[in-house]
């Protein structure tokens, strides 16, 4: 049913020029306990939106006078709280698009499902009742109380910074959570592209449902479809049994496609057309799925250039990026670097049992210096070696670099004797002693990674590392484990 606890109707306006269609709809918004108004054409609509209120607005994008995105625009224009959704074409997914950059809060493709009409309108007058109006809310208190809303949530709270730009990916994150349109996050390894993923869904209307994250470039590409849609008992030999994928599972929630640009062209198809249709196809069955997702997905690659060099299509480019987010590198911001040490000393020690660490003005000044390169992700686990190896209250930084892992040297000759030293024999080394370690470090962690067979724990116990630290040197030295065990 359509009301809430406070016994709101919610208020639907219905705007299409075909009396069959709008008879459906209004039938159907009926018999949902909804209170429904209808229009042919878009100045009914407007004088109907004039005289008064509504929660959600569904129109045709094509009406006689007009399209129906006209409608959207004006409304934007006097910041009306109304929720919008616009019907197109089959196929049509420049409009769709268009319609969602426009600020309508979802779009359903020709012919209409009514089982997923139902849904998306129930999801948008849920979503238009969780914010204030004051059209709604005057005069009575105890409503205004009811509708107060949810504009933070624990997942935003974790985007520490209180620089500028990190304002404006919090302010944009607050902005379009609501909507359904799909968000591409953008910015290099380590900045916190799943945090703002946790955002976008914590702070909509989907937050009760799942958000399932899922590491493109970790499924090998002969099981893609599989993961991403399901299978059905019989499809394939060891299939003994119908598995959900990650479609299904995130059903009613968001789906976090995390290293976007690392899909084969043969899967971005296929995930084109579910993202269109919103309907997905287990493998071996015979009918497909209706599925009620929100996409997120999130790049460290440049796909427009991808795109232009023919490794990712261009239609499922623009079908994902119809919001960006853009989150800046942590040279960028370093006024954070504060504000995120003592956010992250404070998770490391809840973690680890222990008091929280003082942190010192030496320390900040030192890891300001610090390039940073990894980015939050290497800030955090320079503070984890720092809490683990120091003594006493202060914490001591403990750079990587540091203990660097060196082959044996030949037994050091006196200075007296004056015989060269290495430096004199190979002045190049010198020059770029950092690279050269990082060359040595490099080579005895492959070596060991493959006389474990790749696997990590093992190799870091060999090397008296933790798990996170081996991991950390892999990013940092840019080694990834092969999936045929070739030479990385």
């Amino acid at each position: 049913m359509a009301m809430n606890t406070t016994n709101h109707i919610a208020k639907i306006l219905v705007v299409d020029d075909e009396p069959d269609l709008r008879t459906v709809y209004e039938m159907t918004l009926l018999r949902e306990g909804y209170h429904v108004d209808v229009a042919e054409d878009l100045e009914h609509a407007w004088q109907l939106l004039s005289e008064r209120s509504f929660d959600v607005l569904i129109t045709d994008m094509r009406l006689p006078d007009g399209l129906g995105i006209e409608l959207i625009h004006r409304l934007r224009a006097l910041a009306r709280g109304e929720r919008c959704v616009v019907i197109t074409a089959h196929g049509s997914a420049e409009n769709a698009v268009e319609s969602l950059k426009s600020g309508a809060f979802d779009y359903l493709s020709k012919p209409i499902d009514l089982k997923q009409f139902r849904s998306v309108i129930a999801s948008a007058a849920q979503d238009a009742r969780s914010t204030i109006r004051p059209d709604m809310t005057e005069g009575d208190p105890k409503l205004k109380d009811s509708y107060a809303p949810v504009t933070f949530s624990a997942a935003l709270d974790r985007l520490v910074g209180v620089s500028s730009v990190m304002q404006q990916v919090k302010e944009r994150i607050a902005k379009v959570a609501n909507s359904m349109a799909p968000v591409l996050v953008c910015g290099e390894s380590g900045t916190g592209k799943e945090l703002v993923a946790r955002a976008l869904h914590g702070n909509s209307h989907r937050s009760q449902g799942p958000l399932i994250a899922v590491n493109c470039s970790a499924i090998p590409e002969n099981l893609m479809e599989s993961e991403f849609f399901g299978v059905k008992k019989g499809a394939y030999t060891g299939a003994t049994q119908d598995r959900e994928g990650f479609y299904q599972a995130a059903r009613g929630g968001s789906l976090f496609l995390d290293e976007i640009g690392e899909l084969p062209l043969a899967m971005q198809s296929k995930l084109l057309r579910a993202i269109q249709e919103r309907y997905v196809r287990p493998v071996g069955a015979a009918q497909e799925e209706s599925v009620d997702v929100r996409i997120i997905s999130a790049t460290h690659k440049n796909l427009a250039a991808e795109v232009a060099n023919g490794r990712f299509r261009q239609d499922l480019y623009y079908r994902l990026n119809v919001i960006e987010i853009n989150i800046p590198p942590l040279r960028e911001r370093r006024e954070d670097i504060p504000a995120l040490c003592e956010a992250l000393l404070k998770r490391i020690a809840a973690e680890s049992g222990l008091a929280v660490p003082q942190l010192s003005s030496a320390l900040l000044e030192q890891i300001g210096q610090l390039p940073l390169h990894g980015n939050v992700r290497e800030l955090e686990n320079l503070l984890h070696r720092a809490v683990a190896l120091s003594e006493g209250k202060e914490l001591q930084l403990d750079r990587p670099d540091q203990h660097v892992v060196r082959p044996a040297a030949p037994f050091a000759t006196p200075l007296s004797t004056g015989l060269p030293t290495s430096a004199h024999k190979s002045p190049h080394l010198a020059l770029d002693l950092q690279g050269h370690l990082d060359q040595q470090e490099r080579d005895i962690l492959v070596k060991t990674l493959q006389e474990t067979g790749f696997n990590r724990t093992v190799a870091a116990a060999r090397l008296g590392l933790s798990l996170r630290q081996i991991r950390y040197r892999m990013t940092r030295l840019n080694i990834e484990v092969p999936l045929d065990g070739s030479n990385p």
